[in-house]
C-alpha cells in the first residue's frame, strides 16, 4: 500500500471545489486530462483519497495523488489554479 496523501492546505482548495460545486478541470500525472463538476472527496478505509467528478454522462473517481494540477472553470471562483 504505497500511497501519498497532499497537504491540509490542498485539500482545502478540493473541499472548496466540491463546496461550491465548481466545475473543473485536472491534468493528472501522466498527462491525461478530465473535466467536469467537483461533486466529493472521497476517503477508503486505506486513506486513499478520490475526487468524485461528474461530467454530465456519469461519475468517476480520480485519485488525488494523481493530480498535477486542478484548474476552475467556473467563472468568479475564489480561486483559478492549484498545482499539486
Amino acid at each position: 500500500m504505497n500511497h501519498c496523501t497532499i497537504s491540509c492546505e490542498l485539500h482545502d482548495y478540493l473541499e472548496i471545489a466540491c463546496m461550491y460545486g465548481y466545475r473543473v478541470k485536472l491534468t493528472l500525472k501522466d498527462q491525461q486530462i478530465i473535466e467536469g463538476k467537483a461533486v466529493d472527496v472521497l476517503t477508503t478505509a486505506e486513506k486513499r483519497e478520490y475526487m468524485v467528478i461528474d461530467n454530465g454522462r456519469e461519475q468517476q473517481q480520480i485519485e488525488v495523488n494523481q493530480f498535477s494540477k486542478m484548474q476552475v472553470l467556473t467563472a468568479n471562483a475564489k480561486f483559478k489554479e492549484i498545482s499539486f
